[in-house]
């Protein structure tokens, strides 16, 4: 499996991004710069954190005109995988990939610490070596992880088990509408999170629980591999 890590001017989770990958699960895993034209290499993107342009106009905004991203769009048409992970999840909701908007926290500040998910949907290709229900300590560092939604999307979000992970025992940090704290598209294979998954994946660092994001991924790429493979 071959996964491409996104690098935008103000990137900085991109280098955790690529550890991930390369000492959880032992994949190829390469930086693409964001004048890239072709990700037709690649199984899976991720779509780092960090603030891509500066979060000038506003978090995303001026990324989600990258040339990249029309290929990254080509690669969530085309069924591949694709985690926007902080930034990147605003980059997503800009880029039209996922519904809703990332605001500024409740309480305007920036935060950083440690938060308890609840795995809400774990059938996606990213989540399924959870339980569901299972909570989780995933750490967060933003400023606009506020995800809002109107109320019809919202019930479209529910409806179609599209919200993936929700923060869990009243610990919502930023006001997110309903808990959110994750989300899916339609089909699955685009997964957009306030929290750092990467940033969890040794005991070191205080936390082990988002390696399964990673193995999650490999498994789903193994299953459909193999199914290619023997049709």
């Amino acid at each position: 499996m071959k996964f491409a890590v996104i690098v935008f001017p103000g990137s900085n989770c991109d280098i955790d991004c690529y550890k991930a990958v390369e000492e959880t699960i032992g994949q190829s895993v390469d930086y693409v710069w964001h004048t890239a034209t072709d990700l037709s290499a690649y199984d899976a993107i991720l779509v780092p954190g960090g603030f891509s342009y500066g979060d000038y106009l506003r978090c995303g905004a001026i990324a989600r005109f990258a040339p990249v991203m029309a290929e990254v769009v080509k690669a969530a048409e085309a069924g591949k995988y694709v985690l926007g992970i902080c930034n990147g999840f605003q980059i997503l909701t800009e880029a039209g990939l996922l519904p809703g908007a990332l605001l500024r926290n409740r309480d305007l500040k920036f935060l950083c610490h440690p938060s308890p998910l609840e795995v809400v949907n774990a059938s996606t290709p990213f989540t399924n070596q959870y339980r569901q229900g299972e909570v989780i300590s995933i750490p967060i560092a933003h400023g606009e992880g506020n995800y809002y939604c109107d109320d019809e999307t919202l019930a479209r979000l529910q409806q179609n088990n599209q919200i993936v992970f929700r923060y869990a025992n009243g610990g919502n940090p930023n006001g997110s509408v309903h808990d959110i704290a994750g989300i899916c598209s339609e089909r699955g294979n685009v997964v957009g999170m306030m929290p750092h998954p990467e940033r969890a994946v040794s005991q070191l660092l205080g936390s082990e629980d988002g390696k399964r994001m990673f193995t999650s991924i490999l498994n789903a790429w193994r299953e459909q591999h193999d199914a290619a493979v023997n049709s």
